[in-house]
């Protein structure tokens, strides 16, 4: 009992001190201060085989995995036209085509007891290869993918079950209305340039195993591979480990990919392809810029006040918030690595407000270049860019691979270290002037996919040559 009266004796001394106390005023969120966010890019370990091999490393043993990324300096670019596609079949078949005397079967047989990963692709510049594999099994799963880029078997009947499959893809690439509308700006853009190409039937059926043969002879040696390693491995145990897979090969003689300069096709032009769906899909695009062009981070910004920053941007906001007339609307530009890449804004919209879609995207592109942005657009596409910048960096792989990737394309030394500094420095003199170079809507290749008997108005109205998409049907 005296416990208890003790107690609430407490209690109530407790409430009258803080009757007593003088009530403290709580800041409003906006008073409140911090200090300034330091982020420092995450180091990556650089190394070199003797025989040339680049290795970009990064310890992680939080999980008990290990992630690898090989790139070899062997893309489509310097494809014949003729053989346009072998780059498809070159990527398929290095994984599916068996390797060092095992058959495709017996490579998969392996790969499923180690519960590993890997898959294998090749793009414009490079073909790669990610493996995914349990630390324990690293020396196993590196083995594998070393007779992969070492010793393919590129196997007859996989080849041909990869060529009846992408043929099947050809066949069916009109089913989609987005796929011929992005297949026919494409090639507005680039013309008959390698960047503008898509496989067809013929060129398909021109590829023979010997063609494969022959690529993988005259890129895959291993002073043109890179490899990034993250996750839970021992750098001098990996290190012992490449050596044995690795370290007998020879450096070879690499051979250059040829990369043909970019011509710009000029004059705008409305390209139209006939689908009784029930709205149009809308591509706009241009000819962009590589990553070496003085202008990228104002075209960066400029683009997400035009229609990159989601909600906050001017076509998001004017057509879908203001106007209820499409779900998305947005534009980007693709930076180039090597060559310039293109600039592509798109829609979808139902069939009688498509032209009214058009005009509105290229009314937003005309503003831009009419006047400069206000002072608070600016401020909330820089911060957002900046701010957003971190979270490039959340998983351990991505560093690695993009710190490989970066030196592979030559970007400058200080690239991501300053980032930021260009972004926030860029200025509302900079995004007037990028927009006046790149966004030209006389120059602009406008692709619209639908139900042209249902527009309203002809697509000639845009005040553009137009042209019927070959092969959509």
């Amino acid at each position: 009992m005296i416990h208890r009266i003790l107690f609430f004796l407490s209690l109530i001394s407790v409430f009258l001190l803080s009757a007593c106390a003088t009530p403290q005023r709580v800041a409003h969120p906006n008073e409140l201060t911090f200090e300034p966010l330091k982020f420092q890019v995450p180091d990556v370990d650089r190394m070199e085989l003797q025989n040339g091999i680049r290795l970009y490393l990064m310890e992680d043993h939080e999980l008990p995995l290990v992630q690898v990324t090989a790139m070899m300096g062997a893309g489509s670019i310097s494809v014949p036209v003729e053989k346009t596609g072998l780059g498809g079949l070159f990527g398929a078949l290095l994984r599916t085509g068996g390797a060092a005397g095992r058959t495709p079967s017996e490579v998969d047989e392996v790969l499923e007891l180690l519960a590993a990963d890997l898959s294998v692709g090749t793009d414009t510049y490079v073909t790669t290869f990610n493996l995914s594999t349990h630390a324990r099994d690293l020396e196993k799963g590196m083995a594998v993918l070393a007779d992969l880029i070492r010793r393919p078997g590129f196997d007859p009947d996989r080849l041909e079950i990869a060529r009846n499959q992408a043929i099947e893809g050809v066949r069916r690439q009109n089913d989609n209305p987005d796929s011929i509308a992005s297949r026919a700006l494409i090639k507005a853009i680039y013309g008959n340039h390698p960047l503008g190409r898509t496989p067809s039937v013929d060129t398909l059926n021109n590829i023979v195993r010997e063609d494969l043969l022959a690529f993988h002879k005259s890129y895959f040696h291993p002073n043109n591979l890179w490899l990034a390693v993250s996750g839970d491995f021992d750098r001098k145990e990996l290190r012992g480990i490449l050596e044995d897979l690795l370290g007998d090969w020879s450096a070879g003689p690499l051979v250059k990919q040829k990369i043909p300069p970019v011509n710009p096709s000029p004059g705008g032009i409305v390209l139209t392809a006939q689908k009784d769906v029930p709205q149009t899909t809308i591509l706009i695009g241009d000819l962009g810029l590589d990553k070496s062009d003085p202008g990228v981070y104002a075209v960066r910004v400029m683009n997400y006040i035009l229609g990159g920053g989601g909600f906050n941007s001017r076509l998001m906001r004017e057509i879908r918030s203001n106007r209820g007339l499409a779900y998305s609307v947005y534009s980007y530009f693709q930076i180039g690595r090597r060559l310039p890449g293109p600039f592509i804004a798109g829609s979808e919209t139902k069939t009688a407000s498509t032209l009214e879609v058009v005009r509105l995207m290229q009314d937003a592109m005309e503003q831009l270049r009419a006047a400069p942005v206000s002072e608070q657009e600016l401020s909330l596409a820089r911060e957002s860019m900046i701010h957003s910048f971190v979270f490039a960096f959340t998983d351990t792989h991505d560093v690695v691979t993009q710190t490989m990737r970066l030196d592979y394309y030559d970007y400058p030394e200080d690239y991501l270290e300053k980032y930021r500094d260009r972004i926030a420095g860029v200025t509302k003199e900079d995004v007037l002037s990028a927009a006046r170079r790149f966004l030209q809507p006389e120059n602009q290749k406008v692709v619209l996919v639908g139900d042209l008997k249902s527009l309203g108005q002809p697509p000639e109205s845009l005040g553009l040559p137009v042209e019927t998409i070959p092969d959509a049907e």
